[in-house]
């Protein structure tokens, strides 16, 4: 493994866990307040790919990286509150039933208004080409977009919850929401406007995610269950555990697709003599690239076995 061959899959992984975590960390911030799995999530980050391209359209990407997520942002609070919050008292099960719902009714709106195809929604022309070019390859403008967009959604999320009134009453209201309704704190809008924030994010993931990879229907399943597994991994409820797992599911991706090695090869690097015709096991035969799918669920596995309550997860006895 040569030097530049590191230093690009280190940055592409970690532009690509980047991207995972501006999408789970609004899952995380809905679960932590008001207890419900989101499975429309990911179609809200569909939709503010959507919406991006339509609007970048009309008024230019630049416009249309505030306004779709604030869009997306006020569908979810409507959504909120006169959808989930009815279903809220009859338990979870009600809860997954209706967002599992709801992520269908949009991807049928998806497909009814955008089409079945891919959509030509492209890159601006200021984030087009490399930043910068590291031992002869070129790192693309719109990857470090990524990386810096998450950043600074991360230390402004941050802020909020630590610094400001806003965040104190947010976090109040996650353990002790009779006594905020006490003080005088309308709490169902608070969870109105965190369920409205938690999908602004996605609406923004998908803004500057949409470009960069690709925006059709798809895009919402092909990343749904690795959120998932990310929000699990990291802790369910925790930010930061949120932001450590989509680094680390990120990194082993990425380094696994690079790497064309397969299990009999790496084993025999080793120092271990075995091939697929010595042990007859068609296993040996693939390659860390063709596994690479499935290396995030089988951490998840581990994770679960292993320590239960996540990286960073807390729980309570």
């Amino acid at each position: 493994m040569n030097a530049e061959f590191f230093t690009i899959s280190l940055l592409n992984g970690v532009s690509y866990g980047l991207l995972l975590f501006m999408l789970s960390s609004g899952l995380t911030l809905i679960f932590s307040m008001m207890g419900v799995l989101n499975f429309a999530h990911t179609s809200f980050y569909m939709l503010g790919a959507y919406f991006a391209y339509t609007l970048s359209g009309l008024v230019g990407f630049w416009p249309a990286l505030v306004l779709s997520p604030l869009a997306i942002g006020v569908l979810g609070a409507l959504f909120e509150r006169y959808s989930l919050r009815r279903v809220h008292k009859f338990g979870h099960v009600p809860e997954l039933l209706v967002t599992f719902g709801l992520s269908y009714l949009i991807l049928e709106l998806v497909q009814l208004v955008w089409g079945r195809s891919t959509v030509p929604y492209g890159l601006p022309e200021q984030l087009q080409g490399p930043l910068f070019t590291i031992y002869g390859t070129q790192f693309p403008k719109s990857r470090s977009f990524i990386m810096l967009v998450a950043l600074l959604m991360l230390v402004s999320v941050w802020l909020l919850l630590t610094r400001t009134r806003i965040g104190l009453v947010i976090q109040a209201a996650l353990k002790h929401p009779e006594m905020v309704q006490a003080l005088g704190h309308n709490v169902p809008r608070v969870f109105m406007l965190v369920f409205g924030g938690g999908c602004a994010l996605a609406g923004l993931a998908g803004v500057i995610g949409g470009n960069t990879y690709i925006t059709e229907p798809a895009m919402a399943g092909s990343v749904g269950s690795i959120i998932f597994v990310v929000v699990v991994v990291g802790g369910m409820g925790s930010l930061a555990g949120a932001f450590l797992a989509s680094l680390i599911i990120g990194l082993v991706q990425t380094f696994a697709v690079a790497i064309d090695y397969s299990l009999a090869t790496a084993l025999q690097g080793m120092g271990i003599g075995v091939s697929p015709e010595t042990f007859g096991w068609p296993v040996l035969k693939l390659t860390l690239s063709q596994v690479a799918p499935i290396l995030p669920y089988l951490f998840l596995v581990l994770i679960l076995i292993f320590r239960p309550r996540g990286l960073l997860g807390t729980r309570e006895d």
